[in-house]
C-alpha cells in the first residue's frame, strides 16, 4: 500500500466514473433518474418542496441541483463542515432548502448551460448512496469489479461516511501511477489495452460542458473543464481536482496525462500554485519536445 495519495475531492471524478459505468450496466436507468427514488427511506425530509422529487442524478453531477449548498460560501447551510458533524449525510443534503436567486445572483435560466453551479459535496456524498443501492453492493466492491482490476489498480484505500459507505466525495487514497491510467482511460475514450471499461458515450458526454464554474472553467460530470494560456496558446483539459493542489490533468490535443499530488491541504493559492508548475515546466516541456 506504499505511495498512496489522499486524492481528496479528485475522488468525486471516480465517483462519477462509477455512476456512468452503472448506467452503462443498466444498474440506473440514465442520468434523468431521480436520487429520492432510490432513497424514500430518508423521507420525510426537512424544507418540504416538490422540486426535490425532481432532483436527478445528472444535478449531482454537475453541481447544479436547486440546493441550498455551496462549500465555498461559509455562511451556506450545505458546506461540507456541517456534512460532518452529522450522522446520515444523504439526509443532511436532502433535507436542505431549496437555494435562492437574488436579483445579483444568476438564475439557471439565464446562466450558461442552463444550470447554476456551486461546489457542493454533499450531492457527491448522496450519488454514493445511490449508487451502493442502484448496484446492490458496497462502492469499493463495484469499483474493483468495473474500473480498477480491469486497469490493474490494486492498491486503493477508501474512506467511509459514518453509516458505512463509502466516502464519495473525498479522500479516496491512490498511487500517482494508477492516478495516471485513470487520466489515460478517458483520453482513450474508455478503452484499456484495447477493451471498452466505459461505453465512449459516457466518456464524451461528461467531458461535455453542463455548467459554468468559473471564468476559464465549465464543468462536466464531476469532471473540471478548464482552458489553460500558454504563451500564445489556449489548452484545453480535462481535470480531476483535490484539495492542496491535487490534479490529474488530461490534455486531448496534445495527447498528455498529467498527475501531481500534493499535501497542501488548505494551503491559500495551493490549486494556482499546481496551475503554475503544469504551465512553466510541464507544457513547456512537453510543447518544446513537440516543436522538435
Amino acid at each position: 500500500m506504499s505511495g498512496l495519495r489522499n486524492t481528496r475531492s479528485a475522488t468525486k471524478t471516480i465517483t462519477g466514473i462509477l455512476i456512468g459505468a452503472a448506467i452503462d450496466r443498466q444498474l440506473i436507468p440514465n442520468v434523468d433518474a431521480h436520487v429520492l427514488d432510490y432513497l424514500q427511506d430518508k423521507l420525510p425530509l426537512e424544507n418540504p418542496d416538490p422540486r426535490k422529487s425532481k432532483i436527478t442524478i445528472e444535478d449531482f453531477l454537475t453541481m447544479s441541483s436547486l440546493l441550498e449548498c455551496d462549500d465555498e460560501n461559509a455562511f451556506s447551510r450545505g458546506n461540507e463542515e456541517r456534512m460532518y458533524l452529522v450522522e446520515d449525510w444523504a439526509k443532511f443534503a436532502l433535507n436542505l432548502p431549496i437555494r435562492g436567486f437574488p436579483d445579483w445572483e444568476t438564475k439557471p435560466k439565464d446562466s450558461p448551460y442552463g444550470r447554476s453551479w456551486s461546489y457542493c459535496t454533499a450531492g457527491a456524498t448522496t450519488l454514493g448512496v445511490v449508487l451502493e443501492r442502484a448496484v446492490k453492493r458496497p462502492v469499493p466492491d463495484f469499483a474493483r469489479e468495473v474500473l480498477f482490476a480491469p486497469l490493474g489498480i490494486t492498491s486503493v484505500k477508501w474512506h467511509f461516511q459514518p453509516l458505512g459507505t463509502a466516502m464519495t466525495g473525498g479522500g479516496v487514497e491512490l498511487r500517482s501511477r494508477d492516478l495516471v491510467k485513470l487520466g489515460q482511460l478517458y483520453l482513450d475514450r474508455g478503452m484499456w489495452n484495447g477493451k471498452p471499461v466505459l461505453s465512449a458515450g459516457w466518456v464524451e458526454t461528461s467531458l461535455r460542458a453542463h455548467a459554468n464554474a468559473r471564468e476559464d472553467t465549465d464543468y462536466g460530470y464531476l469532471w473540471w473543464l478548464q482552458t489553460f494560456h500558454f504563451h500564445a496558446h489556449s489548452l484545453h483539459s480535462w481535470g480531476m481536482y483535490g484539495n492542496g493542489g491535487n490534479k490529474v490533468l488530461i490534455f486531448p490535443d496534445e495527447s498528455l496525462v498529467i498527475v501531481i499530488t500534493t499535501t497542501n491541504f488548505h494551503v491559500q493559492g495551493a490549486g494556482a500554485l499546481t496551475d503554475k508548475l503544469v504551465v512553466d515546466y510541464v507544457l513547456d516541456a512537453a510543447l518544446s519536445a513537440n516543436a522538435h
